[in-house]
């Protein structure tokens, strides 16, 4: 989580000037593709309603012409299928700031045990940040995988037994077993 496209540097959640919240994402294009990412974000929006502010403001923020023309196209795309106009900006990045540290990872935050695991297993905040674990166990959090998605992966998050069965509860509405010696627990 951070802030970009605005032109002071330095934003703060209480002082952002022309800057918007915005996540930049780091992903691996050998699992999956900026074309794809650009699918789930078109999903995940309403993108002919109006932003409601800039601090909210809906964009997609480009590195370079490549990506560029590629969110212009899935635009495109989408605009032939839809009622109304997209008013979802495509905007360059000029430079984007980390937002503040009590604001990273907002949902697994409301789960005090489980941050604590992470806490102590990544002491810098600049870890948890980057961590991968972290940000798959606030995006199940927040409901964003399967159950099973979950189960399969498990053991492969980082947290002890008793986090494994609070975020088993958390998630999937019920306690399951984690005791299960491979990752493909029932």
């Amino acid at each position: 989580m951070g802030y970009t496209g605005g032109n002071s540097g330095n934003p703060t959640y209480t002082n952002l000037g022309s800057h918007s919240e915005a996540i930049q994402i780091d992903y691996d294009p050998g699992k999956i593709s900026y074309e794809e990412l650009l699918d789930i974000f078109w999903e995940s929006h309403d993108p002919a309603s109006q932003s409601w502010s800039q601090q909210y403001k809906k964009a997609i923020f480009y590195h370079d012409e490549k990506q560029k023309r590629a969110a212009e196209d899935t635009r495109a795309h989408l605009a032939s299928s839809i009622t109304g106009t997209i008013k979802t900006e495509i905007l360059p990045l000029n430079e984007f700031y980390l937002a503040e540290d009590y604001h990273q990872k907002h949902i697994l935050r409301g789960y005090p045990e489980l941050m604590a695991e992470f806490r102590a297993k990544y002491p810098a905040v600049e870890e948890l940040i980057s961590s991968t674990a972290v940000a798959r166990v606030n995006g199940y959090l927040g409901g964003n995988a399967t159950c099973d998605l979950l189960k399969s992966e498990l053991h492969d998050l980082g947290l002890s037994e008793k986090g494994n069965k609070k975020l088993i509860e958390e998630v999937c509405g019920g306690s399951v077993s984690t005791s299960c010696p491979t990752k493909h627990c029932p």
